[in-house]
């Protein structure tokens, strides 16, 4: 018996050996190389959709210019896996933060993807200046509010850049009574927006003659839109546990100066990365406060810097009678993601 399964082991060893050497052999042959590419290798172009709209405007996706544009973002975002698979991760922690600001502020759902094309949903600094979620520059964020000065700036702090980010798009909305052009605007300014209007003659964004940055701008929103509403259908499986859930906090209220931020830190039971981790807005070691202004300092709830803790109560929030789940808070809803 031990001699039938040494044959048999060795005879299979000598097939598999024998197929290696058969394509080793061959990927000198280009032909048969090309063929092994062909058979192995699949890149697919994407079917466009057929109804897609901007807070409610439907885009004019027969046009060959507006379809072609889309089809570009599509592809450069589908196939950009890695960031696109990190977006579907922090759109489940900052989605839900977002969405609830731009609702109480009259401001459509849809303006959420600006802040995820802006910065990817990170509190980024661009080359000119512009920083946090929303990219706003100095002189902006303190038109709409935000305090930026050497101790704090809030345009760091996600729930105020918000509500900022929402005074803008009120504000352009009054000027341009359309929410597309509202979120072009947010690109190119309310007065760029309104010169090109007036000059080309036309009435929407579609049919606007502008410069590539501003021209891509809402087709890179429609593509995102597209891709995390339905990751599946572009070919992303990813699981409930690999979303990066939200992060349970409390607050604490000061309205005094704080001399050693680590000091304050370890007073409330963490220590200073996870005070800056939460509160970024806090460009210092100090709080000088001569004002005596009050400050909200959000911090973690006791154990949940824990994953394993943390990852338990993201699975818990979805029912486990489907095998295929994904967590769409602009409806409430789920969408499939595989679990």
């Amino acid at each position: 018996m031990r001699k039938i399964i040494f044959v048999c082991f060795g005879f299979a060893a000598m097939l598999i050996a024998y197929s290696l050497f058969s394509f080793s052999s061959k990927q000198n042959d280009d032909k048969s190389f090309q063929n092994e590419f062909n058979a192995n290798y699949k890149v697919f172009s994407l079917n466009i959709p057929k109804d897609i709209n901007f807070s409610g405007d439907l885009v004019p996706i027969n046009n060959f210019d507006v379809r072609e544009s889309l089809d570009r973002e599509l592809l450069l975002n589908t196939y950009f896996q890695s960031q696109t698979i990190m977006l579907h991760k922090r759109v489940n922690r900052w989605f839900p933060i977002i969405e609830p600001i731009l609702k109480q502020n009259g401001v459509p759902a849809d303006f959420k993807y600006i802040a995820l094309i802006e910065s990817n949903l990170t509190n980024a600094v661009s080359p000119s200046g512009a920083t946090g979620f929303w990219q706003f520059i100095e002189s902006t964020g303190k038109n709409y509010g935000l305090e930026i000065n050497d101790e704090v700036d809030e345009r760091y702090n996600v729930e105020k850049s918000t509500v900022a980010a929402c005074k803008y798009f009120k504000d352009a909305y009054k000027q341009l009574n359309n929410w597309t052009l509202v979120a072009s605007s947010y690109n190119l300014g309310i007065g760029g927006i309104s010169r090109q209007l007036n000059n080309q003659k036309v009435n929407n964004y579609y049919d606007l003659l502008l410069n590539q940055e501003t021209a891509r701008y809402v087709f890179r929103l429609l593509a995102v839109k597209e891709i995390i509403s339905h990751p599946q259908k572009y070919g992303y499986i990813i699981r409930i546990k690999d979303l990066y859930p939200f992060i349970p906090t409390y607050e604490v209220k000061i309205d005094s100066s704080v001399s050693n931020f680590t000091d304050f830190a370890i007073a409330n039971n963490v220590n200073y990365k996870m005070l800056k981790l939460f509160n970024p807005w806090l460009r210092k070691g100090t709080l000088t406060n001569a004002s005596h202004k009050q400050y909200i300092i959000k911090l973690p709830k006791n154990g949940y810097t824990d994953y394993d803790k943390l990852e338990s109560s993201i699975n818990n929030t979805y029912s486990s009678e489907d095998s295929i789940r994904f967590f769409h808070s602009e409806n409430q809803g789920k969408e499939n993601i595989l679990k």
